[in-house]
């Protein structure tokens, strides 16, 4: 993996994560700490299903 590739990558992953993890919280409403660890986790978790996904479908 290129350097390139590595940030267009984690370019990737931050978008997912950071779009997840805003919906994750237009649906909680008022959290604590413990829901920003669970939310922030499961966005990480659907971020990578993402990326993965869209690379099986896109495979060259």
């Amino acid at each position: 993996m290129t350097g390139r590739t590595a940030l267009v990558a984690a370019a990737e992953l931050l978008t997912w994560w950071a779009g997840l993890a805003l919906l994750w919280l237009v649906f909680i409403g008022g959290v604590d700490t413990l829901e920003r660890i669970v939310g922030a986790s499961a966005a990480a978790v659907g971020a990578l299903a993402a990326r993965v996904g869209r690379r099986a479908v896109t495979w060259r």
